[in-house]
């Protein structure tokens, strides 16, 4: 799932409720959705406190770290508790795929009420509307986020490496796209560079969870990967099953693993177009995810035998990453 919010280099993150937080006091004057009706703007800010329950999902990148402005943090906070909850639905608890979907499209139909203007009644999205008018976003990514997480539940697999991107545009890029949004830095190469490192981090995700997804009858290494490496899913099962990968499996998750580094250092040019304090912010988001990539080569990619995670003893060679990245390369040491 989406879970390549942009987020620092911690393995988990544990934020005070909504209710404990309070929503920035004085937004920037902003047009009207088209055809709402009158607002009573002290209604809306208030919907952004509502409670919620905290941000308490294990992470490898956790979102709203120091390194972010603090007027931003709340939006920031409010943009990953909505992309958290839906992923929650389509994938928490033991409510049937049917049932999954149909509170899923609710959360569409939230959504579309609050860009009308509107209290939709869902927590979740009441509380990004004092944000979006304030920072004017883009209410679209908050749909493609939540047709993602509905595509999870009626696609399990992946023909090649385009219908993966596909799937990342829409399940890791809007996210990218709204913190540029609230930089107001949302020029052509950023956006471009941004949803590199996006697709580049879900890619990576994936990797990491080979196992964990194909529990859920989810494999989002491509098809043509697993054939051209003499695989199919039935083979990938029984692998999975006996704990560890063959050599075939490690070749498929190394092209895959070589694919995601390219695109992630691809994405570098963004440092240069945002300001300072994103940029640093996004060292660190960028050594994280190169950090897991070597963990991935170091363990031979054999995910089967461990799922690779960073902790605080990665602290120095995230530092290291972050400091070097125009001296990284596409190919692992």
């Amino acid at each position: 799932m989406s879970k390549q919010i942009w987020r620092a280099f911690y393995n988990r993150i544990v934020t005070p409720p909504i209710e404990a937080q309070t929503a920035p006091s004085a937004p920037r004057p902003q047009p009207e959705p088209a055809g709402a009706p009158g607002r009573d703007r002290d209604t809306v800010e208030s919907a952004a406190g509502r409670a919620w329950h905290g941000v308490d999902h294990y992470e490898n990148f956790p979102v709203g770290s120091w390194l972010l402005p603090r007027p931003l943090r709340p939006a920031v906070l409010a943009i990953y508790r909505f992309a958290r909850h839906a992923d929650d639905i389509a994938d928490e608890g033991d409510a049937s795929a049917e049932e999954r979907d149909a509170r899923l499209e609710a959360l569409h139909r939230a959504l579309e009420a609050a860009q009308r203007g509107e209290l939709s009644r869902e927590p979740v999205v009441d509380g990004l509307i004092a944000h979006v008018l304030r920072h004017g976003l883009s209410w679209r990514y908050f749909h493609d986020l939540v047709d993602a997480f509905r595509q999870d539940l009626r696609v399990k697999r992946y023909a090649d490496p385009e219908a993966v991107a596909d799937y990342c545009r829409r399940s890791a890029d809007p996210v990218g796209r709204l913190m540029l949004e609230l930089f107001d830095a949302t020029a052509p190469a950023n956006l471009s560079a941004s949803d590199a490192i996006c697709s580049a981090l879900q890619r990576i995700n994936f990797l990491q969870d080979v196992v964990v997804d194909f529990r859920k009858d989810r494999i989002y290494l491509p098809l043509s990967t697993l054939a051209s490496c003499g695989l199919d899913p039935q083979k990938l099962a029984l692998e999975i099953g006996a704990g560890r990968f063959s050599a075939a499996t490690r070749r498929a998750m190394a092209i895959e693993s070589e694919r995601a580094r390219t695109q992630i250092l691809s994405g570098r040019k963004l440092l240069a177009g945002v300001p300072f304090r994103l940029a640093w912010e996004l060292r660190f988001i960028l050594a994280g995810g190169l950090q897991i990539l070597d963990r991935l080569h170091a363990l031979d990619y054999d995910v089967a035998v461990g799922r690779p995670a960073l902790g605080w003893r990665d602290a120095p060679a995230l530092l290291h990453k972050a400091l070097t990245l125009s001296r990284q390369e596409a190919t692992p040491r």
